[in-house]
């Protein structure tokens, strides 16, 4: 049997819910799996939050995405998009291109840097992958999809 995360916790007091265990659990279970993610990403020089900047401008195409389309995709909202960028655009990752019908917009686009990165980190990251789940097997992690997905989903 798995150890509890009681147990993991070394807490010495039973949870004051179910709700509350599962929540906690579901709160650990991500930080083990960013750790490891930034841990991954460290010898490349990027954030969690910049490879997934990274991701979605390569998934968006040669159209690019405007900033706030940007921040709208990130799996964690941050405080400053645009300052994010600016970090980006700087180690040549990114760039930035004023539209000419309206000047006001600025759309953000993947540089080939950008992409070789991404190439050089997707084998790693893919093999992360099946290291951490894949032990679940395929109907335990599509059942814990949809479970995420209701807890997406539902409630206030």
């Amino acid at each position: 049997m798995c150890p509890s995360l009681q147990d993991e916790l070394k807490q010495t007091r039973p949870f004051a819910s179910i709700e509350q265990e599962v929540h906690l659990s579901v709160l650990r279970t991500a930080a083990v799996l960013e750790r490891r993610f930034a841990q991954l990403l460290k010898p490349y020089g990027l954030t969690l939050t910049q490879y997934n900047v990274l991701r979605i401008l390569r998934g968006a195409g040669d159209e690019g995405l405007c900033r706030n389309e940007v921040g709208e995709r990130l799996l964690r909202e941050v405080p400053d998009v645009t300052r994010l960028l600016d970090r980006m655009k700087a180690l040549k990752l990114i760039r930035r291109q004023r539209s000419n019908e309206d000047r006001r917009l600025v759309r953000t686009h993947i540089t080939p840097k950008g992409l070789t990165l991404l190439d050089e980190i997707d084998v790693r990251i893919k093999g992360m992958h099946c290291d951490q789940l894949a032990h679940l097997g395929e109907d335990r992690l599509k059942q814990l999809l949809c479970a995420l997905e209701d807890v997406r989903q539902g409630g206030p």
